[in-house]
Parts: C-alpha cells; sequence; structure tokens
C-alpha cells in the first residue's frame, strides 16, 4: 500500500472512525487542505469544527473502507458507513488530491443512503474489490471518458454497444436491475430526468475507473459520482453515488466542485 492511499484511509479510519479528528487531520494534510464538501470549512481548524461535534454525536461509528483506487496525485475511496448501530448508513464516494509527499491537499466527497437490497439482490457496495489489469489502466480510463461523452452527456448515444457488455452488467444503483437491457431506455430516453453535463475528476487503476461529474436531476444540480469494473474493453459493473449540490448561501467553502 502506497503513502497517497494510506493517508486517505487513514484520515478516514483514524480522524472518525477512531474520533481523533484534529490529530489525523494534521498528520495526514500538506501545506493546505482545500474543502468541496459543501458543510465543511477549509483547513486542518474547519474539518475539526466539523468532526468533533459529529463525533460525540455518533458515539458508534461502523467505517469500512470498501474500494481505494490510485491514480498518480489523486485517490479515491468507496466507504461504507453505519452509525450508531444501524441508525443511519450511508456510502461516501471521496476523491483526494495529494503532494509530493502524499499529504492530503484537496477533499471532494459526494455521500447518500446506503441501499441494502438493489432490484437484482445486490447492495450499494458489496462485489469484486481487486485491482487487476493495471497495463489497461490508460485504455480503460479512455473507454469511461467516452462512456461518459458519447452515452451519458449524448453526444453519440447509439454507441452505447461499444461501452456497456450485453452479456454481462452488474448494477448497484437501488432502482436499475442488472443488465443492459434495463439501463438502455433510461440512458437513452429523450426526457430522461438525469442529464450529464461535464467530467470534473476522472481516477482509475487497472479494472476500476471512478468519475466525479456535474450533472443535473430534472433540473437540480446534482453531484453524480460513477464507479465502473471493466473486463475485456467493456463496462461490467456499476456502482453510483449521488448528492444534491445545495444552495450557494450554504456553502462554508468554494462549492462542491
Amino acid at each position: 500500500m502506497t503513502t497517497r492511499l494510506e493517508n486517505t484511509m487513514n484520515l478516514y479510519l483514524e480522524g472518525i472512525r477512531d474520533g481523533k479528528a484534529r490529530e489525523a487531520v494534521t498528520k495526514y494534510t500538506g501545506a493546505r487542505y482545500t474543502q468541496h464538501s459543501t458543510g465543511v470549512k477549509d483547513g486542518i481548524e474547519g474539518f475539526i469544527e466539523f468532526f468533533e461535534p459529529f463525533i460525540a454525536k455518533n458515539p458508534k461509528r461502523d467505517i469500512q473502507i470498501v474500494r481505494g483506487i490510485e491514480d498518480g496525485q489523486y485517490v479515491f475511496l468507496h466507504v461504507y458507513q453505519s452509525l450508531n448501530d444501524g441508525e443511519a448508513e450511508w456510502v461516501t464516494t471521496d476523491f483526494f488530491d495529494t503532494d509530493e509527499d502524499g499529504k492530503i491537499i484537496e477533499h471532494w466527497d459526494v455521500i447518500s443512503a446506503y441501499a441494502a437490497q438493489t432490484p437484482s439482490g445486490h447492495t450499494s457496495v458489496d462485489g469484486p474489490t481487486e485491482i487487476t489489469g493495471l497495463d489497461k489502466t490508460e485504455e480503460n480510463k479512455q473507454l469511461v471518458r467516452d462512456l461518459i461523452r458519447y452515452i451519458l452527456i449524448g453526444e453519440a448515444p447509439e454507441k452505447i454497444d461499444d461501452y456497456i457488455s450485453s452479456e454481462q452488467y452488474i448494477q448497484h444503483n437501488a432502482e436499475v436491475p442488472d443488465g443492459l437491457e434495463h439501463f438502455k431506455p433510461l440512458a437513452l430516453a429523450e426526457d430522461r430526468p438525469l442529464i450529464y453535463q461535464e467530467i470534473v475528476l476522472l481516477v482509475g487503476q487497472g479494472n476500476f475507473v471512478a468519475t466525479l461529474c456535474k450533472a443535473s436531476w430534472k433540473g437540480q444540480s446534482l453531484a453524480q459520482v460513477d464507479i465502473f469494473r471493466l473486463e475485456a474493453g467493456k463496462v461490467v459493473e456499476h456502482w453510483d453515488n449521488a448528492e444534491t449540490v445545495p444552495p450557494e448561501d450554504e456553502w462554508a467553502n468554494s462549492g462542491k466542485f
């Protein structure tokens, strides 16, 4: 495990799970800590100001890092959180930028409720976690860029079969069953409520690629995270996470993106 991945994981596990917010954020962040979680102020003191009351309010914190992707200076984490014996269950998807020493200097996140049962019997976070095919990283990243550009943004939706496997497409969305045949009508409908606008971050390692996109849901600004697992040049599994972007006057920092 590299320093970059360790530092991001430890900020979570030591700082939030173990309740050592000040110690962890001081240890694992760099000369600056720019924050895009809209309720949290920039910097070490902003992290402490938010998480010390959070820790006190939620004395039981089960935090499991399910997936970690490292791509140069960027790290992505896919995290399950259960608070107070399941009183609240969340999926958090986090992107981190790091400095030359591997310390965290910027953070983006999207948080939504955990689903224990999808239409095809999965959960929000289960499925493969092993990173394989490192020699395919750049190829897989480009495929996902093109998938978002042509299909989800909609420049050439007729190309959908070029990017997603028709033989196996495992879906972890809380409302969509497995199979490309179930996703196609949603993705290609002219009146679809989810509209992708641009890729903000794209992080890939081997067979996994994660993206943060600006999007909208029925006209409401949305931060949209998608995690793709690829095999043989096609997407075969998909997890997602979405969060409404609050009005600017509610931001504690420069904003979600």
